[in-house]
């Protein structure tokens, strides 16, 4: 059975499709609950399962457009007959920055703004109940509301449904890899969307980090630590910071020791080589080998060169020596476990030739970069949009560390050992920096440096070895 016939399995009827895209579309257009759902994933998920399944395209851009319309209605209605209630409705209660947002986009545009915030991520909720506070007419915004989502409907379905009619004439994939692929997909997207709904509930605003600092002040040894990480010039306890360390130390020490008393690969590493050494795909091990070129010493100095370069002309000598703590310590900590742990590659290119497994330095080199990146960057950025750097970092180590798995010289609990340990680092250098108040690094020319990374990172792959 391939991939294509578990996912028949799986998925609903083709009625039941319809339903699921008209009720995903609404309640994504819908005030209160669309502003925490991922409708863009979910959309794109269910139309490529209704491309593989053939469900008919006019009948799935009509419950799309109907549900819709439906949620920029329920929204509109909410916010014509509430008004000043809805102020006091959760989650604008906490977070009435979100509906403000919606107001200046609103005044900005006018009628149009109903057409355009369907298409805009972070108004699109919020737009329609603004308009019905603010008494649009209720004539022009059908019409707003009516064309928007025609565009709407279409633009959203059709990449996903193509996706499903043709995804199996792009990527052949052998028996028996099928169920593994799609655990690993919902894992890794579950892991993150954790990840980031505990940072989030880890800052000032969240519940998690009220709650610890309601209980610190119960007990003595907890409030003079709460009060002493509070007096330091900063906004808040690095909870976040400190649960990182706590979890990412934890974790990795438990996997160190299985993996020392294990003495070879476990259960789970050898399902996982067995499946990666099925996908014959080659410019899937082209991208491996070119990613274990980027994640490499050199690939790692022409990334930063440029970055470290522009942070010693702009005087930045903390974040430069923080951040240069941190690749050196991971340097260090790779070197030292390979040696102390000294577990065998499950294969050794030639230019490997005496290199050991655990842990990856591609994968906890790839976590300190992007995650110290992210780190430095989110406090720079406003509050609403912090959270992309993180996703953007996730997004960029996690290639890295799978191709370590594409290439065949790690095994799974090499990359997790490597990203825990990595984590672990990113932790300590953030806490180092928190401990007392630092200039701003804005304003940075990030577009140019990004260039002058690529152009440094590319010329490594075409001309230099790997190492």
């Amino acid at each position: 059975m391939n991939l294509a016939d578990t996912l028949y399995q799986l998925s609903p009827s083709p009625e039941m499709l319809l339903l699921i895209i008209a009720a995903i579309a609404l309640i994504e257009s819908l005030a209160l609950v669309g502003l925490l759902l991922p409708g863009v994933i979910l959309i794109t998920a269910t139309a490529s399962l209704a491309g593989h399944q053939d469900v008919a395209i006019t009948a799935l851009l009509l419950a799309a457009f109907i549900g819709a319309v439906l949620g920029d209605g329920l929204s509109f209605l909410l916010g014509y007959t509430q008004r000043e209630r809805v102020t006091r409705l959760w989650p604008f209660s906490r977070h009435p920055e979100w509906l403000a947002r919606g107001a200046r986009f609103f005044h900005r545009y006018g009628t149009l703004s109903v057409f355009f915030g369907r298409f805009v991520g972070p108004v699109r909720p919020i737009v329609p109940l603004i308009a019905g506070m603010l008494r649009m007419s209720p004539r022009a915004f059908l019409w707003a509301n009516l064309a928007s989502a025609a565009l709407w409907a279409p633009a959203y379905i059709l990449p996903g449904y193509l996706l499903g009619q043709t995804w199996q004439q792009l990527v052949t994939l052998p028996p028996g890899v099928d169920e593994a692929l799609i655990a690993l997909a919902v894992a890794l997207v579950v892991l993150a969307v954790v990840f980031s709904w505990l940072r989030q509930q880890a800052g000032r605003s969240g519940r998690l980090y009220r709650l610890l600092a309601k209980g610190a002040r119960l007990h003595p040894v907890m409030r003079r630590f709460w009060l002493a990480e509070s007096s330091k010039g900063q906004r808040e306890v690095p909870l976040a910071t400190w649960l990182l360390l706590i979890f990412s130390l934890g974790a990795l020490s438990a996997l160190t020791i299985g993996v020392i008393r294990q003495a070879g690969p476990f259960a789970l590493d050898l399902q996982v080589h067995a499946m990666f050494d099925q996908l014959l795909i080659p410019s899937l091990t082209q991208v491996g080998q070119v990613m274990a070129r980027i994640g490499d010493t050199y690939g790692v100095v022409a990334l930063v060169l440029p970055w470290g370069a522009w942070l010693l002309l702009r005087r930045h000598y903390a974040a430069f020596l923080h951040i240069g703590a941190g690749l050196g310590a991971i340097a260090l900590l790779n070197t030292l476990g390979k040696a102390l742990i000294g577990r065998p590659r499950p294969d050794t290119p030639d230019y490997l030739t005496g290199s050991l497994a655990f842990p990856s330095a591609h994968a906890s080199t790839a976590v300190v970069l992007y995650g110290l990146a992210a780190a430095f960057v989110a406090p720079e950025l406003p509050s609403r949009y912090r959270f992309w750097a993180y996703w953007v970092a996730i997004a960029l180590a996690f290639p890295m560390a799978i191709s370590r798995l594409v290439i065949g010289v790690h095994w799974l609990s090499d990359l997790v050992g490597g990203a825990l340990m990595g984590l672990v680092v990113c932790a300590l250098v953030r806490l180092a920096w928190q401990r007392r108040h630092r200039p701003a690094l804005t304003p940075c020319p990030w577009l140019l440096l990004s260039a002058a990374s690529l152009v440094l990172v590319s010329a490594r792959v075409a001309w230099l070895p790997p190492v």
